[in-house]
């Protein structure tokens, strides 16, 4: 039952993140797509991640496993890099890490 939760999360979250990101690099050449995703990801990982085994799997480990994405946050931060966007760069990483980290601590706050 787990396995099927966790490919079902996954079904969702990945073409959601797809969806999410080629939506909003129509209006915006710089990856605000795949931050706001890894923000809300990191928040939904915070608020689900003291759940129930089912809803933790679900959750945590199909849909936000799926759709945040640390290898395109990485090609976004070397491509802004290669291109010499270096404050770019450093302030997708930096914010991407920090508020990432602000929205677990968030989440699991919130679900106390």
């Amino acid at each position: 039952m787990r396995t099927i939760l966790i490919i079902c999360g996954a079904a969702i979250g990945a073409p959601a993140r797809f969806a999410i990101d080629q939506y909003i690099r129509r209006y915006s050449s710089h990856p605000i797509g795949i931050f706001l995703v890894n923000i809300i990801g990191s928040f939904i990982f915070g608020l689900t991640m003291r759940s129930s085994i089912n809803t933790n799997a679900f959750f945590v480990i199909g849909f936000a496993g799926s759709f945040t994405t640390w290898s395109t946050l990485m090609l976004d931060f070397f491509l802004a890099y290669e291109l010499k966007r270096y404050r770019e760069a450093a302030i997708n990483l930096s914010a991407s890490i920090g508020l990432g980290l602000c929205a677990v601590w968030l989440g699991l706050s919130l679900a106390k």
